[in-house]
């Protein structure tokens, strides 16, 4: 046998695992940007379908019902993220216990605060019960969504996202389609919402896969969840101050405007999704990549919106909000910053930092401040502070990031690599001491 014919196998081989991760990896920014935008989708829709066929006062219980849910499900973004950067860093390991209790808390602090919200909000009394039912099952899909990508079976997940908005929401639709009214609407979407959980608990499951590895504790659960409400605090403060500090007028085109905001901060946030793991296991450049590609879409966006702002703003609100275009590049700065900043918190969760959060909460406390010390009473003087936070917010993100990379993760524990379609998805394998190539970054489609 002639001595070349293994060479030339073995790069042959090479090329071709090569050519299979980069094709994989295309593939998992392509399902989750889909993914993205089918749960965005589905979101607007609730809303969009509830002012067509529900009164005010109907609609109003219905969005504050949904506010709940958004608000008391944040643990489970939390734990989302503290189980994808374990799974990450240190393998698969039993989190059912832990999250169990997480999604015991949420519901139960809705089921013990009926009487107030009964009181308070003006809800039926059996809404907090179905409100319940939604947020337990959504912590509990939170797990499974953190093991696919920790694992970094991204397109897996683009699939689980998409079932868990599917339960989330289509039962909410269903219900309002079928003239169920506020509450029935909600008691078909927590059914739906209720079936979730076991489909995607088969979806991230891994047979034959043993670990030695560290349980994952209260403690990073906590530091997940602080994050995520940090995140939301931070991108909807100015929002909530227009409601006191504006007019009815001025603050209903306040609102138009942070759609600007929203959408440049989570247009480029696949690049954040894939990025994670990689971050977990110190891998630099993906952080390079994944700011990179933040910072470039916020910066097209700023751009477009500069040259189109009316245009913009006549999409978001209507033709009534069209003489407020000057302002769409100042909304969409906002977003881009914010983007970068939370690209940032990410690298630090994921080298475990402690107190990640901080800059964020700095910057809500600093907006609040100069809002109640200058107390800006128009769009542009409340929309400058908001810039103003941005800003410092990012550089304050900046400044804590520049630190020494992580030490690199003991390699988990797994059974041997396989191919992407025999791993169930797995678009992004784990990187492995005898695997030829560099580690890569996980880059979202060019």
């Amino acid at each position: 046998m002639s001595p070349r014919r293994p060479v030339r196998r073995e790069t042959t081989a090479q090329t071709e695992s090569t050519r299979g991760w980069s094709t994989g990896l295309g593939a998992a920014g392509v399902s989750v940007t889909v993914a993205g935008v089918l749960v965005n989708g589905l979101a607007y829709l609730v809303p969009v379908l509830a002012a067509r066929r529900l009164d005010p006062a109907d609609l109003s219980a219905l969005a504050t019902a949904l506010g709940l849910v958004a608000i008391v499900g944040v643990p489970g973004l939390g734990l989302q993220l503290a189980v994808a950067v374990h799974r990450a860093r240190h393998g698969a390991s039993d989190t059912r216990r832990l999250t169990a209790v997480t999604a015991a808390v949420c519901a139960g602090a809705l089921v013990a605060a009926t009487p107030l919200l009964v009181t308070a909000l003006d809800l039926p009394v059996e809404m907090p019960a179905l409100l319940a039912v939604t947020t337990a099952a959504i912590v509990l899909s939170s797990r499974s969504l953190g093991e696919l990508q920790g694992g970094q079976r991204f397109v897996r997940l683009a699939i689980g996202m998409a079932v868990l908005a599917a339960g989330r929401y289509g039962g909410v639709i269903a219900g309002l389609l079928l003239g169920a009214g506020p509450t029935g609407a909600l008691a078909v979407g927590a059914l739906t919402a209720a079936l979730t959980p076991a489909v995607l608990a088969r979806l991230a499951r891994e047979p034959h896969l043993s670990s030695t590895a560290p349980r994952l504790t209260v403690a990073q659960v906590v530091a997940g969840c602080g994050a995520t409400l940090a995140m939301l605090v931070v991108s909807y403060a100015d929002l909530l101050l227009s409601r006191q500090l504006l007019s009815p007028s001025d603050s209903g085109a306040y609102s138009v405007g942070t759609v600007l905001s929203k959408g440049a901060l989570w247009a480029p946030q696949v690049a954040a999704v894939l990025a994670l793991p990689r971050l977990a296991r110190g891998d630099r450049r993906s952080r390079t990549v994944a700011l990179a590609v933040t910072g470039g879409c916020g910066v097209v966006l700023v751009l477009a919106s500069t040259l189109a702002g009316g245009l913009a703003f006549r999409l978001a609100g209507g033709p009534d909000y069209d003489h407020l275009g000057r302002y769409a590049p100042l909304f969409a700065a906002v977003g881009a910053l914010y983007a970068v900043t939370f690209v940032l918190l990410n690298d630090r969760l994921a080298a475990g930092a402690r107190w990640a959060a901080a800059p964020l909460w700095v910057g809500v406390a600093g907006l609040v401040v100069v809002a109640a010390t200058l107390r800006p009473h128009t769009v542009p003087g409340l929309l400058l502070a908001a810039v103003g936070t941005a800003i410092v917010t990012t550089a304050l993100m900046a400044v804590t990031a520049r630190r020494p990379a992580p030490a690199p993760a003991a390699e988990p524990t797994s059974p041997p690599r396989a191919s992407p379609s025999a791993a169930g998805g797995r678009s992004s394998p784990p990187d492995r001491a005898d695997d030829p190539r560099p580690p890569g970054p996980a880059t979202p489609p060019g």
